[in-house]
């Protein structure tokens, strides 16, 4: 039986965030949470697969036909701009004999989905138009089988899906994530996300556990320690206290910091959109299971996560300014080496502490001191989704 189906009686449940009675130390999973193939499975079917994830920049799809193959938990998806310019994804499945219907990580067609296999051939909604002997064949229901679609929405600037048969409220589920940071949607609107220009990708492999990413992303009691850059714009940052742990708090910029660079130094055109009580601020939002969404004043930077394995995570990081700030040419490397550092001595750390996940120290698991209590509700969530 594996620790999935029967958890060690002797490991402790995860504590209750601020709960009184769990004392200054709250205990966090165990190590084999991190480490067990079937708590890795059991988490792609049940949190990946069944909730709504973030895939693609809707400026990677702004063509009608361009396309994008992306993993969902065990899924393989594909995502096209149609000829109608409306977003559609599909499982990447023919249904002749399930070949793989798009190889290629990314690319542009004309007007269909051709399978390299038999040539089955699906227009851009999905519909089989065309396959050898087909006109010979009156009696198949081109629409039912055509290719399977896959819920989707455009927000933010981006492509949600969700391979559920029935998808959760995607108002609940995502933005509702954004009111529960926030404390309303309003908040991100003022940042135009969806009007902004990719001005830097970056991917990063992380040999660590997703769960690790998350919780990472979600504190700062390391931040003083691993992140003098960071800590040197935001200087509260170095008191342990995430800004993620307060509703609606942004942290604030040092008093001689000019902009969210790498040296303080000034950044870029402002967003314009921009509530006053925004500027100077940093908001960070993590939106479950893989998404991390930063607000600076005049950029925002975005994470999309994807868990292929126990111990193994990848990140697509994008950097988004305004459109001229693009255009213009400008150098763009002080605001993105910023977030870039932080993101190597981040996933450097979680590097560090997946070894240890099965360690016959860590088989009960750690602890959570109270700048970290919010992990608990995390922990809670994951555990409640796999009971």
């Amino acid at each position: 039986m594996t620790a999935l189906e029967q958890p060690p009686v002797t490991a402790p449940r995860v504590g209750s965030a601020g709960s009184a009675s769990a004392g200054s130390l709250v205990p966090t999973l165990p190590g084999h949470w991190y480490t067990d193939p079937a708590i890795f499975e059991a988490e792609q079917e049940r949190i990946v697969e069944a909730g709504w994830v973030c895939v693609a920049l809707s400026a990677d799809l702004a063509e009608p036909g361009a396309y994008r193959t992306v993993q969902v938990g065990r899924e393989s998806v594909v995502v096209v701009r149609g000829r109608d310019r409306a977003v559609r994804a599909f499982f990447n499945v023919c249904r002749h004999r399930g070949a793989r219907l798009c190889v290629e990580p990314e690319g542009k067609v004309r007007n269909k989905l051709q399978c390299p296999y038999h040539a089955w051939t699906y227009d851009l909604a999905g519909k089989l138009i065309a396959a050898p002997n087909l006109t010979q064949m009156p009696d198949v229901d081109r629409i039912g089988y055509g290719l399977v679609p896959v819920a989707v929405r455009e927000w933010i600037g981006y492509v949600w899906v969700c391979v559920a048969p029935e998808p959760p409220s995607f108002e609940e589920e995502v933005m509702g994530a954004v009111v529960t940071r926030l404390g309303d949607v309003e908040s991100i609107d003022h940042y135009g996300i969806e009007g902004l220009a990719l001005g830097r990708r970056i991917s990063y492999d992380v040999a660590a556990n997703w769960k690790l990413v998350v919780e990472n992303f979600m504190e700062c009691y390391h931040c003083a320690t691993i992140h003098p850059e960071l800590t040197e714009v935001l200087p509260e940052f170095a008191d342990g206290y995430a800004a993620q742990y307060y509703v609606g708090h942004g942290a604030e910029f040092g008093e001689q910091v000019r902009g969210f660079t790498v040296d303080g130094s000034a950044g870029h055109t402002r967003i314009p959109g921009i509530a006053e009580d925004q500027d100077r601020r940093y908001y960070a939002i993590t939106i479950r299971p893989g998404v991390f969404v930063n607000l600076v004043p005049d950029h925002v930077i975005v994470h999309r996560m994807t868990p292929v394995a126990a111990d193994r995570t990848l990140v697509e990081c994008d950097w988004l300014f305004l459109p001229e700030v693009v255009r213009s040419g400008v150098d763009l490397d002080r605001s993105v080496e910023l977030f870039h550092r932080v993101n190597a001595q981040d996933f450097a750390a979680c590097e560090r502490t997946q070894p240890a996940m099965s360690s016959r120290v860590y088989a009960h698991g750690g602890a959570l001191v109270p700048s970290e209590h919010h992990i608990a509700e995390f922990h809670h969530w994951v555990q409640a989704r796999l009971a």
